[in-house]
């Protein structure tokens, strides 16, 4: 599969798979100057990217877990979703989970983004739902 993509700065770096076996391509800042995140602090990262993404597909954008382990940045929203039919720039919305101020330089790999198929459902509503041996036992219930 390949999947339309414009570079709306001349910056901008194309997502990047770092392995052969990576699910995941790097995103890169594409930032003229140094951003620096202060602890707790949130921020949209934008990639000079946008792109097209075919009907039932989405790009999930993750943190990287290097950055998240070393550094504290991850996603604000935990995963994003860029859907289908969405046309403007990718941007990372990062935050900052340290207790040290950190600084995203220029073109500095600072998110993944992951392709994945999804299923549009519809809703049958019913007035009730079958039995299953765990039933309503709530969260955590079904073992550690």
């Amino acid at each position: 599969m390949k999947i339309d993509i414009v570079k709306l700065r001349p910056d901008a770096v194309l997502p990047e798979y770092q392995t052969a076996g990576a699910a995941g391509a790097d995103l890169h800042a594409c930032i003229d100057a140094p951003i620096t995140l202060q602890p707790l602090e949130r921020r949209m990262i934008p990639t000079g990217l946008s792109m097209a993404i075919p009907l039932g597909y989405e790009v999930q954008v993750r943190a990287r877990s290097g950055m998240s382990i070393k550094h504290g940045i991850t996603m604000v929203n935990g995963i994003g979703t860029i859907d289908a039919d969405y046309r403007g720039e990718v941007g990372v919305l990062a935050i900052n989970l340290s207790q040290e101020a950190f600084t995203i330089e220029p073109g500095m790999r600072i998110a993944q983004m992951v392709v994945a198929k999804y299923e549009t459902i519809g809703w049958n509503e019913v007035d009730v739902l079958d039995e299953t041996d765990r039933g309503i036992s709530g969260y955590g219930s079904s073992g550690s």
